[in-house]
């Protein structure tokens, strides 16, 4: 059960849900008048809302709409109500910007204490944050979920690896904080140095990138926790909209702060529960800039099932990838998620991979590079051929496959680049 935080029937989110709905588009179209411009437009007015599928009928948000209207224009809140304000991590264009007033930050501080509640963290317990502070969301996002539940924090950033594992080892830190790139070196770094036994760590909260099944199952091999997957974006807050319980199955979300929707990526129509699609957010609480239906480009699925876990909040399936990182590879389309998901089904391959796309002589052609486990027993060309089948069976395309030693390929303390399309 979450601190502070009653346990609702589904029947009772849906119901408060609407309320906040109705709500939020009454909000936006008496107050931005972009919104209601968006609103006239689509045949839509704030009485058209009188039940949740319903919102199928109100516009889509883009993230193209938050580039064009920067810096400020889709602040609703008066000035005086803003405190804060944080903008993405995007290193082309226009930054996404999001405004907070206090509600929203005392909305964002509890989702993520909630989150961190989930994985077991207590007021017992010290937290590395080695994620970036500044304009970027996480490290003040996860600091002020940590202080909600009287965890002790250590705000260090990303500085470099000897004093991450120095204060690490000096302060007895049992949660970690990062992304699952920097997870992996952390515990490649702490394997080679032989500093296991001095380290204290019993949890991982990982996110800000997706990671795969054997990506995750190394992490925890090496640093001897127990992990989980957190999502969260700038637009709609920051890091904390959901995580995975214990069992792992899943991320719950907090539905009665967010609407999630699963839509068709291509032609906007909703999906059934459990069809794979497009993430579509709605922030029911939001004062500052609140977002009606935002396409975040994720790709995922509803869980319809209730969690044998007892939380009683809904659950989507761990991201898979975003629509925008689809390849196209001789007419098929393929998703960087899909190629880990084989990678992880093959015993003797670790989680590291890259995915190389170039032309030659007009043809398309597709290698995909992967490291070996350690002490795997099988040849690394042996590895690529059993890849190179799988990957025909699952995907139906026949990439060129190579296998390397464990170590071979970069590593990352941010976000590590998988997929490089060299073609024209």
């Amino acid at each position: 059960m979450i601190a502070r935080q009653p346990m609702l029937s589904e029947k009772r989110i849906a119901e408060m849900q609407l309320v906040k709905l109705k709500r939020l588009v009454h909000y936006l179209y008496n107050n931005s008048p972009y919104n209601q411009k968006k609103m006239e437009k689509a045949g839509v007015r704030p009485e058209d809302l009188n039940t949740l599928e319903d919102i199928a009928r109100f516009p889509f948000t883009e993230k193209q709409e938050l580039r064009d209207l920067y810096p400020d224009k889709l602040m609703i809140a008066s000035e005086e109500e803003i405190v804060r304000l944080h903008a993405s991590s995007g290193t082309t264009g226009k930054k996404t910007v999001t405004f907070y007033s206090k509600q929203d930050l005392d909305t964002w501080s509890e989702m993520m204490a909630r989150c961190l509640t989930l994985a077991g963290v207590t007021n017992r317990d010290r937290l590395q944050i080695t994620s970036g502070y500044g304009l970027w969301t996480a490290g003040a996002g996860f600091q002020a979920g940590a202080e909600r539940i009287g965890a002790l924090v250590m705000p260090v950033g990303p500085i470099a690896m000897e004093q991450q594992l120095e204060l690490m080892i000096d302060f007895g830190t049992t949660v970690l904080v990062s992304t699952s790139s920097y997870a992996l070196l952390l515990g490649e770094q702490i394997a080679a140095r032989g500093l296991r036994d001095k380290i204290k760590l019993r949890i991982g909260i990982v996110g800000s990138e997706r990671w795969s099944d054997a990506m995750r199952l190394q992490v925890e091999k090496l640093l001897g926790i127990e992990t989980f997957d957190i999502i969260g974006m700038t637009e709609t807050y920051g890091p904390g909209t959901g995580l995975d319980c214990k069992l792992h199955d899943g991320i719950h979300y907090w539905a009665d702060h967010l609407l999630f929707e699963i839509i068709d990526p291509v032609t906007g129509i909703p999906c059934q529960p459990g069809e794979e699609g497009e993430l579509v957010v709605t922030t029911l609480n939001k004062q500052a800039n609140p977002l009606l239906r935002y396409r975040t480009r994720d790709i995922t699925s509803l869980i319809p099932e209730p969690c044998a876990c007892g939380l009683t909040y809904p659950r989507i399936k761990r991201l898979v990838g975003r629509s925008d990182d689809m390849i196209k590879f001789r007419a098929v389309n393929i998703y960087p998620g899909q190629i880990d998901h084989v990678i992880s089904e093959v015993s003797g391959l670790s989680s590291e991979y890259q995915i190389r796309l170039f032309r030659v002589q007009g043809r398309d052609v597709m290698i995909v590079r992967v490291e070996a486990e350690q002490g795997s027993k099988l040849s690394n060309e042996q590895l690529a051929s059993v890849l190179q089948k799988q990957i025909k069976i699952t995907i139906n395309v026949t990439p060129d496959v190579e296998v390397v030693d464990y170590g071979s390929l970069p590593r990352s303390e941010k976000k590590t680049k998988r997929v490089f399309d060299e073609r024209e």
